[in-house]
Order: structure tokens, then C-alpha cells, then sequence
């Protein structure tokens, strides 16, 4: 029997993907969509410093593998892109508290928001991605999506319901966390991680970066804590969750001024 090249398109895609190291997501509309709009796909780069988004229109499946592979290079854009994880089947937390939030940004964003699919986390729903960054708010309520995303266009973070970036590993998000905490900027394009080291499995050291030449290093340790109480609307208890927390005050470094050179004797 032939094999129909469909069947084989989820595999291939999933394996450009691990390839180029990206994670797909699915997106749709808040709301009903007009019957013959066209799909479309956008593709973005989160690395710090080379954030960006192209897109483009998708007239099939299958053109998923000539966008991935760079045949179609897209446009590039510099809109924003606002996600709200619904993903009901996955949790039903992420559809009861999700579409509202969605609701609230569709109505200030309508051409820059979309629902999409399980992103991770839906203890925190509702849940919100904001591209290029990558910046996950999470714990939403409907009435804050839109001042988050106010406060993403103006280059701010809002420590309030931020959850990290999906660009840094997890020992670089809860070092800019403690960071922030101890009043360092909250600029979107600050505290960027020069360095991580690892000492021990549950302990890392990050240097980070500040807008005044100075470097601050932040020591965190993880472990694991069990929860008693019901994390998602499907999940029952107990349930656990690695726990970052600081192991050393926070200490800042500032670069020695260069040393004039002296002209070699005669």
C-alpha cells in the first residue's frame, strides 16, 4: 500500500523543528473566524539580541516544511505577537480563565492576538506569551492583559504575574528575578546573562549584565516541594514543583577603568 506523504508531515516537522530548535504552537482567532480567511504562519526568533518575526500566508500543510526549511523566508514584521493559552482539552483551567483574557487583548489588539495551544504551565493559567521576547505572565486576570501588553510595546517587564523568559534557562530567569526583586532594572532589555556556572546540580552562579557597565552576580539553588493543594483544574493533589531560591547576597562588579599605556623607552 502507498504511503500517504501526509501521514509523514507531523514527523518531518517535528524533526526540522528539534533541528533548528524551535517549539511549535498552534494559533487561531478569539472568536469566530470569516469562512476563506487565509492561515497564516509566523516564525520567531527569541535569542537575546536577535529577536525577530517573519511571516507569511500558509496554503497548506505541507508548506509548514518549505517555511521551516528556509525555501519561504516570509516578511519581516515588527509587530508584536500576543498569545493566550486556551487549550481546554489539555486543562479545562486554560479555557475558563484563558478566553477572557483573550477577549480583553483581541479587543485592543485584534490584528496582534491569537489563542494557541498548550504552552507549559497551565497551574498558572491564564497564561500569556508576548513575542519576539518571549516574556510568560501567567495568573492573568482579564482586566491586566492589556496594561501587560501596554507595558511590553513601552519596553518594561511588570513583575507582577511574570513568570520568566522562554529564551533563558531556568536558573538565568530567577537570577534576573532576585534581581529585579532587589531593585535592579526592570528594562526589557536589561540583566541579559553573560555567564552561568554550575558549582553543584542545585546550585548555579549567574553573572548579569547591567545598562551601566556594571556586571551583578546572582547565586540560586533549586529543589523540589510538594504541593497539597489541587495546581490545575485536572491535576489532582499532590503535586511538585522545582522552587528557585537565593543562596548568597547579591553582589555587584564594576570594570576596572583600562590602565594608560606607557611608550617603551627610547
Amino acid at each position: 500500500m502507498p504511503t500517504n506523504p501526509a501521514d509523514d508531515l507531523p514527523a518531518q516537522v517535528a524533526q526540522l523543528c528539534a533541528r533548528l530548535r524551535c517549539r511549535p504552537v498552534l494559533i487561531r482567532r478569539h472568536g469566530r473566524t470569516p469562512a476563506g480567511t487565509p492561515r497564516r504562519w509566523f516564525l520567531v526568533d527569541s535569542r537575546p539580541g536577535h529577536e525577530s518575526i517573519r511571516t507569511g500566508e500558509l496554503p497548506t500543510d505541507e508548506h509548514l516544511l518549505a517555511v521551516l526549511s528556509g525555501a519561504d523566508q516570509g516578511t519581516p514584521t515588527t509587530d508584536p505577537i500576543y498569545l493566550v493559552c486556551t487549550h481546554g482539552r489539555h486543562d479545562a483551567c486554560c479555557a475558563v480563565r484563558g478566553r477572557p483574557a483573550a477577549a480583553a487583548l483581541t479587543a485592543a489588539y485584534p490584528d496582534q492576538t491569537w489563542e494557541c495551544s498548550h504552552i507549559g504551565g497551565d497551574r498558572f493559567a491564564a497564561n500569556l506569551v508576548f513575542l519576539p521576547h518571549s516574556l510568560f505572565y501567567g495568573h492573568v486576570p482579564a482586566d491586566q492583559a492589556v496594561p501587560l501588553a501596554q507595558s511590553y510595546t513601552e519596553g518594561t517587564i511588570t513583575p507582577t504575574y511574570y513568570r520568566g523568559s522562554g529564551a533563558l534557562s531556568p536558573p538565568a530567569q530567577a537570577a534576573q528575578h532576585f534581581a529585579r526583586q532587589a531593585g535592579h532594572s526592570l528594562a526589557l532589555n536589561a540583566l541579559h546573562p553573560t555567564t552561568i556556572s554550575q558549582p553543584t546540580p542545585s546550585h548555579w552562579s549567574v553573572a548579569l549584565s547591567t545598562s551601566d557597565t556594571q556586571t551583578i552576580t546572582v547565586e540560586v539553588q533549586a529543589e523540589m516541594i510538594t504541593v497539597n493543594g489541587q495546581m490545575t483544574c485536572a491535576a489532582k493533589p499532590p503535586g511538585q514543583v522545582r522552587q528557585f531560591t537565593l543562596a548568597a547576597p547579591i553582589s555587584t562588579a564594576t570594570p576596572a577603568p583600562p590602565q594608560p599605556q606607557q611608550s617603551p623607552p627610547p
